[in-house]
């Protein structure tokens, strides 16, 4: 059971404009893509991304491989499954430890 950790963190926020605005002048990320309900910013080793919705705390990606066993195995290790969107595709999951992640391919 291969995994790594992705360079992406996906942030909820009621406001993206006004979160990404913090993270440009505060930790000089660049903003590279722009739309109605996410903004994307880019740093040196770390892309964060800013999607309209409740805040979830940062959501980290780890590549898993098979998306549907790791769920499984980590639904019955005591994780909950926060989001399941497969047509976007996305799943993300909060750990015991209260970590949040998408498991990605």
């Amino acid at each position: 059971m291969a995994n790594s950790f992705g360079t992406d963190i996906l942030l909820q926020a009621p406001d993206p404009k006004t979160a990404a605005a913090f993270y440009v002048q505060q930790l000089g990320f660049t903003i590279t893509d722009e739309s109605a309900e996410m903004i994307s910013l880019h740093g040196n080793n770390i892309n964060l991304f800013i999607e309209r919705g409740p805040a979830l705390g940062p959501v980290l990606e780890v590549s898993i491989g098979d998306v549907e066993a790791a769920k499984r195995r980590l639904v019955a290790a005591g994780a909950v499954v926060v989001k399941d969107e497969p047509e976007f595709p996305r799943t993300y999951v909060r750990d015991p430890y209260g970590l949040v992640y998408n498991l990605a391919k």
